[in-house]
Parts: C-alpha cells; sequence; structure tokens
C-alpha cells in the first residue's frame, strides 16, 4: 500500500486539511481532490472511485468528505481499514464535524495523521496510542521542569535573604544618620492565599466627570503620616538583577491563579482619590454523595488615599451579615469606635492615612459545615449504561442575593474515549481534549435562572467524572459588608468615594 495524501474536504472538493506522505505540490493535491466530487456516481453506494492514475477512498463525515488518496495497485481492504481509523482519529479533536472546527484543530489532526501514515506506509497503531504519541509526554521533560523549579526557588530564598539583609544595612543606616520620612507598621493591604483578586464593579458615589487627580508631592523634611513597609531601591534593583539573569521572580500579590487570569478585568475608569475594594475569597468542599466538609471565607476592606486632604477620614460601615463572620480591625483602627458606631478610623485622629497604599483596615473570616450557607449547589448523578455512563449534572444557587458571572464548572472526563455526547443543555459547553475535561459555561447565574441541569453520554465508569471544579466572580459581597460613607474627622463633612467589589473563588470542588 502507498497512500499519497490524506485530507478532509468539502463536497464542492475544496481542501481543509491535507497531508501529503509523498513529494506532491500543493496544485497537484488541489486538482485532485478538486476533481473528487465530479467522480463519484450518485446512484451506488461504492466507497472508492478510480482515475488512470490514481484511487480515492472516501467515507463522509456528515457535510464533509474523508478521502484517501492512493496508487491504483495498493490493497483496497488495508485502504479501508486506515480510512476507519482516520476517521475515527478526527472526533478525538474536534467537537463538531464542521469546517470551522477542522480549520481551528488542523495541526492537531496533521500531528496524528503522521502517526498513522508513515512516508506512504500504514503505522501499526491504534487510536490510544496515538493519543499517547501526540500528547508527547516526556520524562525528561518532567525533570528539566523539576530541576528548573528548583533553581526558581532557590533563587527566591537567596532573594529574600539578599532583601533582609538590604533592608537591615538600611535600618543601620537610618540610625546612623538622617532618619528616613515615615514609618511602617500600618500592615499589609493583601489577602492571604492566593493572588490579588479581579475587580468586576466600580460603585461610584455622587457621580460625576473623571478628573485626573494630581499626584502629591513628597515632603523634603520628616512626615508624620503613616507609611506601609515600602521596598528601597536597593530590593528593587536586586530583583531586576535576578530577572535579567533569566529567573523567573514572581512578586507576592500580584500572581493569578489560572481559573482566575482569563477573568481579571480592567481598572476602573471613575476612581476618586478616596477610593476601597471590598474584597472576599471563598474556599469550599463537598462530597459528591452530599455533605459540607469545610467552607471558608475571607474577606477585606482595603482602602487608598491619593490626597493629603482626605487623609483624616472615617468610613462609615454597614454590616448586614446574618450567617456569623468574625470581624477584626487592624490595630491602628479605634475598635470602640468601631464596636459601637460601626465607623473605621485611626486610635490617633490626628495621624492620616498612608498616601497612594493600599491600605487593609478591616477583614473578616467565615468558617462553617453548614450546608444552608452554601451560594451555588452541585449534584452529579453519574450512571452506569450498555455504552458507559449516563451523566446527569445540575446546579442551584442557594444564596439568592448573588449573582454570579461567568461561571464554569468543570468535569474530568476518561481520556481516549472520544468526545462525550451532550443531551439537554443550559448555557454552553465546550471540551478540552488535551485536559480531558468537559467545561459547562454559564455566563450568569442568578435568581432568574437559579438552576440549570446538563445531561451527557460517554464511556467510562462513575469514579472517573470525579473531582468537579467550580469557578466564577461576583459583583456582590457574600457576607453584605459595605461602605455607605466616608466622613471626615473634623466636622463630619461628607467626602466622595469610590469603591469596587469582588467576589471570587479560591477553591470550589465537589470530591
Amino acid at each position: 500500500m502507498v497512500l499519497l495524501a490524506a485530507a478532509v474536504c468539502t463536497k464542492a472538493g475544496k481542501a481543509i486539511v491535507s497531508r501529503q506522505f509523498v513529494e506532491m505540490t500543493r496544485t497537484r493535491i488541489e486538482g485532485l481532490l478538486a476533481a473528487f466530487p465530479k467522480l463519484m456516481n450518485t446512484g451506488k453506494q461504492h466507497t472508492f472511485v478510480e482515475t488512470e492514475s490514481v484511487r480515492y477512498v472516501y467515507q463522509p463525515l456528515e457535510k464533509l468528505y474523508m478521502v484517501l488518496i492512493t496508487t491504483k495497485n495498493s490493497n483496497i481492504l488495508e485502504d479501508l481499514e486506515t480510512l476507519r481509523l482516520f476517521s475515527r482519529v478526527i472526533p478525538e479533536y474536534c467537537r463538531v464535524l464542521e469546517e470551522g472546527e477542522i480549520s481551528e484543530h488542523c495541526f492537531d489532526l496533521i500531528f496524528a495523521f503522521d502517526e498513522i501514515v508513515a512516508l506512504g506506509y500504514r503505522e501499526n497503531v491504534n487510536l490510544a496510542q496515538i493519543r499517547t504519541f501526540t500528547e508527547m509526554d516526556s520524562h525528561e521533560e518532567k525533570v528539566f521542569r523539576a530541576v528548573r523549579e528548583t533553581q526558581e526557588r532557590e533563587a527566591k530564598a537567596e532573594m529574600r535573604r539578599k532583601a533582609k539583609e538590604l533592608q537591615q544595612a538600611r535600618r543601620d543606616a537610618e540610625r546612623s544618620g538622617k532618619k528616613a520620612p515615615g514609618f511602617g507598621g500600618f500592615g499589609s493591604s493583601g489577602m492571604s492565599g492566593g493572588g490579588s483578586a479581579p475587580i468586576i464593579t466600580d460603585t461610584l458615589i455622587e457621580p460625576e466627570k473623571p478628573k485626573a487627580t494630581p499626584t502629591p508631592a513628597r515632603p523634603s523634611g520628616p512626615s508624620k503620616a503613616l507609611k506601609l513597609g515600602a521596598k528601597g531601591k536597593e530590593v528593587d534593583n536586586f530583583v531586576d538583577k535576578l530577572k535579567s539573569e533569566g529567573e523567573n521572580i514572581v512578586v507576592p500579590g500580584v500572581g493569578k491563579r489560572p481559573s482566575e487570569a482569563s477573568k481579571v478585568l480592567p481598572a476602573p475608569v471613575n476612581v476618586e482619590s478616596v477610593h476601597m475594594k471590598i474584597e472576599e475569597k471563598i474556599s469550599l468542599t463537598c462530597g459528591r454523595d452530599g455533605g459540607l466538609q469545610n467552607m471558608e471565607l475571607l474577606g477585606m476592606i482595603t482602602l487608598r488615599v491619593t490626597e493629603e486632604k482626605n487623609g483624616r477620614i472615617r468610613l462609615h460601615v454597614s454590616n448586614n451579615d446574618k450567617k456569623g463572620v468574625q470581624l477584626q480591625t487592624h490595630p491602628n483602627v479605634d475598635k470602640r469606635l468601631f464596636s459601637t458606631e460601626s465607623q473605621i478610623g485611626l486610635k490617633n485622629p490626628e495621624k492620616s492615612f498612608p498616601l497612594n497604599n493600599d491600605v487593609g483596615v478591616l477583614k473578616w473570616r467565615l468558617q462553617s459545615t453548614d450546608e444552608s450557607l452554601i451560594p451555588l449547589t452541585i449534584n452529579c448523578w453519574p450512571s452506569e449504561s450498555s455504552t458507559g455512563c449516563d451523566v446527569n449534572i445540575e446546579y442551584e444557587l442557594q444564596e439568592e442575593g448573588l449573582e454570579l458571572n461567568d461561571v464554569v464548572i468543570s468535569i474530568p472526563i476518561p481520556s481516549g474515549v472520544g468526545a462525550p455526547v451532550i443531551g439537554d443543555l443550559d448555557g454552553e459547553y465546550r471540551v478540552d481534549s488535551r485536559r480531558n475535561i468537559l467545561e459547562w459555561c454559564l455566563p450568569v447565574v442568578d435568581v432568574k435562572n437559579k438552576t440549570g441541569s446538563l445531561e451527557f453520554s460517554v464511556a467510562g465508569q462513575p469514579n472517573d467524572f470525579f473531582p468537579i471544579h467550580v469557578s466564577f466572580v461576583s459583583k456582590r459581597s457574600y457576607c453584605d459588608i459595605q461602605v455607605t460613607r466616608v466622613s471626615q474627622v473634623d466636622g463630619d463633612s461628607p467626602v466622595r468615594f469610590s469603591s469596587e467589589t469582588a467576589f471570587v473563588v479560591d477553591k470550589y470542588e465537589i470530591l
């Protein structure tokens, strides 16, 4: 058997993907494929046609054709078996057999075609082997990555050690010479357990036309304003040096989880000189048979002041939580003022909040195993059938006050069994054949569509479809804690402010 080319073409003979296994010009292959539809006899049920020089062996794929072009003296039985293998490979990479989908995965198909045929002759491989070969899982690559990660960890440790030495040297220089302006000690504005949360709303109090906020000049003399522990130039220079040497330095607080990387939205346009971020992150683990194993929610209000005239202010907090969260103010915040009047202000009212720094002023924590507090419940019911498994999965929004955006429910599926057959579906879906994941995508889940379901069938066992992971973002606070007003310490006059809210997922899984 000498196989000249394998192609997927339209019924009009237009080539979508073509792989030539012998020396052949583009004009020649396009001419052969263009002539192919004219040679077929509509009244006959043959799966091959011949010309004076070549033989076409073909199989219809809905609106397309899978065509093998061979020499006339090749074994037709071997050709038909090879054609069947080609036809089984295509659904492994293409969710639907349409021209656009074939074009999108053309390189994946070409790599798979090369595993089936080499130099015009059929290789002794099956579908599972083709998938293994195209994935190119390399032990050497894993070893290289492990060594690289070790080097990165060592570089980060060296960076932290150097940074501490430089900061200590700076402090020693300040003690012996002129004291640097400001002082640290107001705490960290970052939230523990992950990167910065995506911001998805921009609430502007008393909206007006955006105006440029002038950056206040730094005073030349000592300042009494609090200053967050900023890194010195020496540390920045050391980090830049490590980057120039090829090290991948991850700055704490700016990393993004993979599930959130695509959901980071641009910074809000209308930002006042007093701006607040209300951020919440949830970590939740449920059992597949029901029962909440653990749920932890961490929240924080972060304040940023950019004008010195608004440094001495108080935040009026509205706490409508009924779930039993534990609140904690920053050590420099007046706890009595917060507990009696729900206002956030400094213990020393004569001092100002730090300028041009994100300052965490209030944080809260909720930990529970109460199933009624689950914001979005997921039920998955896989049942074995004669052809594999029929899976029915449904969601229900229990916290009706929330509006969840960009909800993605990721269900693992077995490898090497082809794409699942989708039945009833609310929303959209996509199949990631590389990671063997079915992603159920819902743009919005709110009180108007608080429930939905997905049904699909695929070969496998019930345990193959766990664990299920969920990701979403929301513009509303889960614990309903907001800042309603900002006022000056002197005179209680109102101060214009803007705020933004983000409720995101750190971990949400059904085991």
